[in-house]
């Protein structure tokens, strides 16, 4: 399976978008690291226990009724909405579920920026959670523990049908298929699938797939800005520590120039008393480039753009 790409909005003279952005390539990489956990403790023994099932027991999503299969309750925690993200059942699990990811995430990432890409997938993932431990005992009498990324891929194929509608993917490389067409056949699949008695999460799939379609419609109209609420937090955590702390303190609003900040000054010829722009550094340009990767070209200021814009027509 492949899909044909596509430019966006970033300028072309930087080289276009990352083909493994920051996020998708930690989450593969931790996902690997776990799966070469879950290898090992398949070798060992706890007491009575197999490895596989104590670290299924601690690790795993597991449901909040119900036996486990060593008779006993099942020992649901409240870090399994997340841990279980990352487990998978083997090396086709993980592979197909981590070529998912690429394939269908790495423009999501680009477009969102790598902090709000993060929260997304992690969010996909615990609504996912969530339909898995609540439908699950009353659609089915077979409960089991839950593991695999399937949920919050779920939600990054359907940002991707959301903002790629036409794109065409190409079933086994051969047969193009638009993508709004071939993920809602997915999903369809998993409807259909809800209550069989197979491994599959289907309930977990939809949870995600629902959850990933609610966050990009309000993310559409309102705009959430992660990185924003990450500045917040840092910045009163800065603020607090600073009141509590003696001495110096540096001036909140910056250096004064008569009646404006001069961080929000405009740049002005001295002889003209007309006003410039700034020249765009290498230093200015990669800081632009940093903040895409880091919340998304949209939340570039009409300033920004315009730098890029003229860094690129020199190239």
């Amino acid at each position: 399976m492949g899909y044909e790409s596509r430019g966006h909005n970033r300028p072309s003279g930087f080289g276009g978008f990352n083909i493994l952005p920051p996020i998708i390539k930690q989450i593969i990489i931790i996902n690997v690291v776990v799966f070469l956990i879950q290898m090992l403790f398949d070798s060992i023994n706890f007491g009575d226990y197999p490895g596989w099932y104590a670290i299924n027991r601690y690790f795993a999503l597991n449901p909040l009724v119900g036996l486990d299969p060593a008779g006993q309750e099942f020992n649901f925690q409240i870090w399994q909405i997340f841990s279980y993200q990352f487990m998978h059942g083997g090396f086709s699990h993980l592979f197909w579920n981590m070529f998912m990811l690429w394939m269908f995430g790495n423009e999501i990432e680009n477009i969102l920026g790598s902090r709000k890409f993060l929260f997304f997938y992690l969010l996909s993932g615990v609504g996912a959670a969530a339909f898995q431990l609540l439908l699950a005992p009353m659609l089915s009498s077979h409960l089991a523990f839950t593991i695999g990324a399937s949920g919050a891929v779920y939600g990054v194929m359907i940002a991707f049908a959301l903002f790629f509608p036409d794109r065409q993917i190409y079933v086994y490389f051969l047969f193009p298929v638009k993508a709004k067409f071939l993920i809602a056949f997915f999903v369809l699949l998993d409807f259909m699938a809800v209550g069989d008695m197979s491994f599959t999460a289907h309930l977990a799939h939809i949870g995600g797939a629902i959850t990933g379609f609610a966050f990009i419609m309000l993310d559409k109209k309102n705009n959430f800005n992660i990185d924003r609420l990450f500045n917040k937090v840092k910045d009163s955590a800065s603020n607090f520590t600073a009141s509590s702390s003696k001495g110096f303190r540096k001036p909140s609003g910056g250096i004064h120039f008569g009646k404006k900040n001069i961080q929000d000054a405009d740049f002005y010829d001295i002889n003209s008393n007309t006003k410039k722009s700034p020249s765009a550094t290498p230093k200015e340009i990669d800081r632009i480039l940093d903040k895409i990767s880091a919340s998304g070209y949209q939340n570039l200021t009409e300033e920004e753009k315009r730098i890029l814009f003229e860094a690129s027509k020199k190239d």
